[in-house]
């Protein structure tokens, strides 16, 4: 049986020659299988380019996400440390409140837990952090929360009670000399000291304090003026007693701007800075007794 042969005429232009080519019918049917066949390899590779170049771009998206996420847990994370931090702050106020104020401890002795926990650093390459590190930090976070909302109802409760008893004593506080009566030079403190005009040896039951003439001076705290006067060794003083066993005097005044029998408050000002008396340059002798006792004026002076 011949073969059949395919004959394909090929006109350049109308006047240009014929060119005529024979071509087998099995190499036509090859080239045309071939033909379908990188057609076909063409078209899937278009469609895997296609699906490639999306799966790049959400990729790429995730990526971005990601690292958005690990950065507001980052910032998240920060924020509970410093709550931890202000936390901390807080119950050292509330036992130095405590001491001060001489209340009993509260009966939940359950002290605040430390914040610590993860601080970001663990995402210091925000590109390689995995959704498990993520869960991981998200549940730590949700656990410390946790833990700082009961420390809050503990400190709000402890600050509650402290607020009743300070209100209580509020009478107590104004009461106690808490403030320096001058400000200037602290020169001679508390206790035995050599005389500056015997030489010897001698308590010293008071502060003095050096600074210019005339410069005020303040009630330590709100009490009625029980002695005023002239006396040779402190010259012009004042004495001011506020109740609670305290007795606060002032002396070597240049002037006294108060009267016995007067009702003063804290801050109030009551004299100013002399030379009165036996003194070698002008100063306020501050004194201060409890229960009729001399006492470290300093152990009061909070301001």
């Amino acid at each position: 049986m011949p073969k059949k042969i395919y004959t394909i005429m090929v006109i350049p232009n109308i006047t240009g020659k014929f060119r005529s080519f024979s071509i087998p019918s099995y190499l036509l049917k090859g080239i045309f299988f071939t033909s379908l066949i990188l057609i076909g390899i063409a078209v899937f590779l278009f469609n895997h380019y296609i699906v490639m170049t999306e799966n790049i771009y959400e990729l790429k998206k995730l990526r971005k996400e990601t690292r958005e996420q690990a950065i507001e847990i980052q910032k998240f994370s920060q924020e509970i440390k410093n709550l931890g931090i202000k936390m901390t702050r807080l119950q050292t106020l509330d036992k130095k409140l405590r001491i001060i104020t001489s209340l009993e401890k509260p009966k939940d002795k359950t002290t605040l837990v430390g914040i610590g926990g993860p601080t970001g650093s663990e995402f210091s390459d925000l590109n390689t952090v995995s959704e498990n590190q993520q869960k991981e930090m998200i549940h730590l976070m949700q656990e410390e929360l946790k833990q700082l909302k009961t420390d809050v109802s503990k400190q709000e409760l402890s600050f509650l009670e402290l607020e009743g008893f300070l209100r209580d004593q509020k009478s107590l506080l104004s009461s106690t000399p808490a403030i320096w009566p001058t400000r200037g030079w602290l020169t001679s403190t508390f206790g035995y000291r050599k005389s500056p005009f015997t030489g010897k040896r001698e308590m010293h039951e008071g502060l003095d304090i050096a600074t210019r003439l005339g410069t005020p001076i303040y009630a330590t705290a709100d009490g009625v003026v029980v002695k005023t006067g002239m006396d040779r060794y402190l010259g012009k003083y004042v004495e001011i007693d506020h109740g609670y066993g305290f007795v606060t005097k002032y002396g070597h005044n240049s002037r006294v701007l108060v009267r016995v029998g007067q009702k003063v408050k804290r801050w109030q000002k009551i004299a100013t800075v002399g030379n009165t008396g036996r003194s070698t340059g002008s100063h306020v002798h501050y004194e201060v007794k409890v229960n009729g006792i001399p006492v470290n004026p300093l152990r009061y002076i909070i301001d």
